[in-house]
């Protein structure tokens, strides 16, 4: 079939008024079903790509759960207390700089004894459950770098990788044939925007779906009955099958009509699935759950226990706004305050319905903040040494795993580069971070690139 202008023009008008316009982002669950023992090297078949995949070994957890705070928390403020900090004020740092106790009071909590300030007395509830990564360090001080290479495992600007759900989906799969199988709420539009949660080279329909925290979605039109846009699909997709067959195709056609296909059954799962009205009183209490931005973080964490539920392998959630180069005491109280009982409370629901026993829950930033004072009431970035922490499937409970030295400026014991968080992670998922590579421009690529441990020192 000719590829000229008016056709494309008219196939994309038709898919609008189809109410099926998801792109390139509703790309997850494909037709059919095909059983989980089906291996590894049929990832690309191309009669379901994303069904079920067997993992390299048995998986601790089976789906994902990314709490992100952008901007870089200040973990020294929050769950990384230093007494040597605190007894320090006003002296010289060791990089320079003046040393900075935090304003917070910090109290132990759970038979654990972690620590945690006043500014997350709800978390500090779910102590026992948590597994602290105390050792972190990445690699640049710079927000786009450090949260591309958060998510992407690379800050290498010249060559865009693949997500880390990207990654997911490419190795396992997705567990629910009507929905996404990598979802992520509310994401950044800055700091490398759609890269955070895109495919890359791997093909279109590993990337992520991104909704709002109201459950909407890209490109939906509603409209057209039901037996309407059936047969306007079908039509549609007549075209696209066309074009496929036509030598020289674009790849990434076969993506297209996967993800028509997609978006006409994701009509009827998706808006009731997002719809958190639903859910009974007493649990939106439960998460503070308010209209407006200062419930936004609450609305997101519901999301994302009901997307869990629903087997969605990947969900990020977001709250942004943690860049404290100034206003840190009055910044950290209003932030934490959008996101302390939220988090709580989804770690405790997922405990109640038996979820975390096969999900991992990750929480933190792209990096850390410094000990010392930037301005009047600031700190600056911090690359050498942070936390952040795990709950969930596969790692130990009440848990410290490394160390930053006694005045949480570099990490000395455990140290665990990005490239290690990410290895980890997909060894809690079943796979072996060194097998799963995908080939392109004449190289193998991987999430972890050409380094990355697994820290078993963890892991249960």
């Amino acid at each position: 079939m000719p590829d000229n202008k008016p056709l494309i023009t008219s196939r994309r008008t038709l898919l609008k008024t189809a109410s099926c316009g998801f792109g390139y982002f509703a790309l997850a669950g494909l037709l059919g079903s095909v059983a989980p023992e089906v291996l590894a090297e049929d990832l690309l078949s191309p009669a379901n790509p994303l069904a079920p995949k067997r993992p390299n070994f048995t998986p601790k957890a089976k789906r994902i759960i990314f709490l992100y705070m952008e901007g870089s928390m200040s973990t020294l403020d929050t769950f990384q207390y230093k007494e040597a900090l605190q007894k320090s004020a006003g002296k010289s740092g060791p990089g320079g700089g003046t040393l900075t106790p935090s304003k917070f009071q910090f109290k132990q909590y759970g038979q654990s004894g972690a620590w945690f300030s006043e500014l997350m007395p709800n978390i500090g509830t779910r102590a026992d459950d948590l597994c602290f990564l105390r050792g972190l360090y990445t690699d640049t001080p710079a927000h786009p770098q450090a949260v591309v290479q958060l998510h992407t495992g690379s800050a290498n600007a010249a060559l865009t990788r693949p997500s880390m759900g990207a990654w997911l989906l490419y190795g396992l799969g997705t567990e629910n044939q009507d929905l996404p199988g990598f979802i992520t709420i509310n994401p950044t539009i800055d700091f490398g925007g759609a890269v955070n949660y895109g495919s890359a080279f791997l093909p279109a329909y590993y990337q992520g779906t991104p909704i709002s925290d109201q459950g909407a979605m890209p490109n939906i039109e509603a409209a057209s009955p039901k037996s309407l846009q059936r047969e306007q699909l079908d039509l549609i997709q007549d075209m696209n099958r066309g074009l496929a067959a036509t030598p020289g195709a674009p790849e990434a056609v076969d993506g297209v009509i996967k993800s028509y296909e997609l978006g006409f059954r994701m009509q009827d799962k998706v808006p009731a699935l997002l719809d958190i009205s639903k859910e009974p009183q007493h649990v939106l209490d439960a998460y503070g759950v308010k209209p407006g931005p200062w419930g936004s973080f609450a609305r997101q964490c519901v999301m994302a226990r009901r997307l869990n539920e629903a087997g969605v392998r990947f969900i990020e959630i977001r709250q942004p706004g943690w860049d404290h180069h100034t206003n840190l005491h009055q910044g950290l109280i209003d932030q934490c305050r959008m996101i302390d009982q939220p988090t709580a409370a989804l770690l405790a629901d997922l405990k109640q319905r038996g979820l975390l026993d096969d999900t991992l829950v990750l929480f933190g930033s792209e990096f850390g903040r410094l000990p010392t004072s930037e301005g009047a009431d600031g700190r600056d970035h911090n690359i050498t040494g942070y936390s952040m922490f795990l709950a969930g499937a596969g790692v130990k409970k009440g848990f410290s795993y490394g160390a930053t030295d006694e005045l949480g400026m570099k990490a000395v014991e455990g140290r665990m580069h990005i490239n290690d968080l990410h290895a980890t992670m997909l060894a809690l998922m079943g796979l072996d971070h060194e097998q799963l590579t995908y080939r392109y421009a004449g190289r193998n690529f991987r999430l972890t690139d050409v380094a990355g441990v697994v820290q078993t020192g963890v892991f249960v």
